[in-house]
């Protein structure tokens, strides 16, 4: 991997994205929005305050891994993926411009997301609050580099979205969000082990609530940074020059 030619992919990327002001608004807005919603509607139940760390890793997991996927989809089907590997530019290149684009973004989104959460819709949390801004970036980055994974695997936008339900989905029933993850039938738990919302989900609450050690935390986010690194990894080996 060239590092300079990686940092002048995600330079442009940014500029792409900075001339697009629907893209801006679904990546920094939406998720913040979407939480006050939830918070709107569950107001005065308490609801708020069991939903919200899960909140913080799922929507901004969700707009990261569909701008991410589809972005990177349109860059192959417009030929310009095809035009850039005839530059000294390699697919490991392309793909760490990519993380390190919307890495930024997703770190910007996540601080959005998680002040909006804390200091507007009032969500208690009795831990570290940089460790809670530190999860939902590493979520959000999960969420980007799984959105360029499987951006190989599709030759149309709509085929991205068909992804959801296959990949997105199933991380959201089992990750935690609306039970606990030890009251899951043994299997669906053993399952749930092996998907990266739910580590997400887990070191959110063990933040929110006080309850995790530092170290416990922490072992959450390595989790997420290697599934992020396979991610990566994968995306580069099966990405494509050109969707036909």
């Amino acid at each position: 991997m060239n590092p300079p030619l990686a940092l002048a992919t995600a330079a442009r990327v940014l500029t792409q994205i900075r001339h697009d002001p629907r893209t801006v608004v679904l990546l920094l807005l939406v998720p913040s929005l979407l939480i006050g919603l939830l918070a709107w509607i569950f107001e005065d139940t308490g609801v708020f305050g069991d939903l919200g760390p899960a909140l913080l890793g799922l929507f901004p997991f969700m707009v990261m891994f569909l701008v991410t996927s589809i972005t990177t989809l349109r860059e192959r089907r417009s030929g310009t993926l095809e035009r850039l590997m005839t530059l000294p530019l390699g697919k490991f290149d392309f793909i760490a411009g990519y993380t390190l684009a919307f890495g930024l973004l997703g770190m910007v989104q996540s601080l959005i997301a998680s002040a909006f959460a804390v200091w507007v819709c009032g969500l208690d949390v009795e831990g570290s609050l940089w460790l809670l801004v530190t999860v939902a970036v590493a979520d959000a980055v999960l969420g980007a580099t799984l959105g360029l994974f499987v951006s190989a695997f599709a030759g149309t936008e709509f085929q991205v979205i068909q992804f959801m339900p296959a990949l997105v989905f199933p991380q959201i029933l089992l990750g935690g969000i609306f039970i606990p993850r030890d009251r899951m039938p043994a299997v669906l738990e053993a399952v749930s082990d092996w998907l990266p919302l739910s580590h997400a989900v887990e070191a959110l609450n063990l933040v929110a609530d006080g309850s995790g050690s530092t170290a416990e935390i922490l072992r959450e986010i390595g989790i997420l940074a290697a599934f992020a690194v396979v991610f990566v990894v994968l995306g580069a080996v099966t990405l494509r020059r050109r969707t036909a």
